[in-house]
């Protein structure tokens, strides 16, 4: 496994000073929320994509890929049963793998709850087609790109659409195509029944990107998930891939949470091998 963290954990943080940060305590992959680069990806231009990407590596780093895809935009939305909403949806997500490509990254994690949430009176079958049909239409760009894109199933709590691990997986199978597989979080499979380690296995088949983390919006270790038997899981399946830190509740300074996500991580990994 290889260990990576989001940019926005940072949050204004110069570039140079949060990716030195990340490099002392130990990651190697860097995950970039759109947001923290520009507000409109069109006018980040080949040179901007050039130098940050220039930047990230030569500190040390692999640029993992994108995620909070659709954050902080207007006038998208994945589900939605307006016709032009769902063309500019897609045509966003294609501008995303360029974007994702020209940064160095492979993979993007489709999450967005508010961009995706199933409004009232439209049904499940209806949202499920129309988030089909979105990302369907974003296909032959990741194939041109050589870019994935790892469906994010969300709790409840998050929003009412791919709620499961099952849900995303039946999303998966509608648009059937190899670029398209599934993204796993800690925080969310946490909303399950099904423990996170069973949820882990019974899905390692199309697993392509893992978010370490805690329901109380912190870092893994940091509240009452125990992440042995996580990594274990992990270890079992072959996972070998990036497990890349996510948080939401910043409060505890970008310090602390840099430094005790890993030291967390390590233990738990190093658990497993006792």
């Amino acid at each position: 496994m290889k260990f990576a963290i989001c940019n926005e954990t940072f949050g204004e943080w110069p570039l140079e000073q949060a990716l030195a940060l990340a490099r002392e305590v130990g990651y190697t992959g860097w995950e970039v929320a759109p947001f923290m680069l520009t507000d409109d990806i069109v006018s980040f231009t080949s040179d901007d994509r050039s130098n940050y990407r220039r930047q990230v590596e030569v500190a040390g780093f692999e640029i993992v890929g994108l995620h909070w895809l659709l954050a902080k935009t207007e006038g998208l939305h994945l589900t939605t049963t307006d016709v032009e909403t769902r063309q500019r949806t897609s045509e966003y997500l294609c501008e995303l793998v360029r974007l994702c490509s020209d940064i160095g990254g492979g993979i993007m994690v489709l999450g967005s709850p508010q961009q995706r949430n199933v409004p009232d009176g439209q049904s499940m079958d209806s949202a499920m087609e129309n988030a089909a049909e979105v990302v369907r239409a974003a296909t032959p760009e990741l194939e041109r790109r050589s870019v994935r894109i790892a469906l994010e199933p969300l709790g409840h709590e998050e929003g009412n659409f791919l709620n499961t691990a099952a849900e995303a997986r039946k999303l998966q199978a509608m648009i059937d195509h190899p670029l398209v597989q599934l993204h796993l979080d800690v925080k969310a499979m946490s909303d399950e029944a099904t423990p996170v380690p069973q949820i882990i296995r019974d899905n390692s088949d199309a697993m392509i990107h893992f978010h370490a983390n805690d329901p109380n919006r912190r870092g893994p270790g940091m509240g009452e998930v125990d992440f042995v038997p996580i990594f274990a899981a992990l270890n079992e399946i072959g996972y070998d891939d990036w497990v890349s830190v996510e948080v939401f509740d910043y409060s505890p300074g970008v310090e602390r949470l840099v430094r005790e996500s890993m030291e967390n991580m390590r233990a738990a990994a190093a658990a497993c091998r006792a």
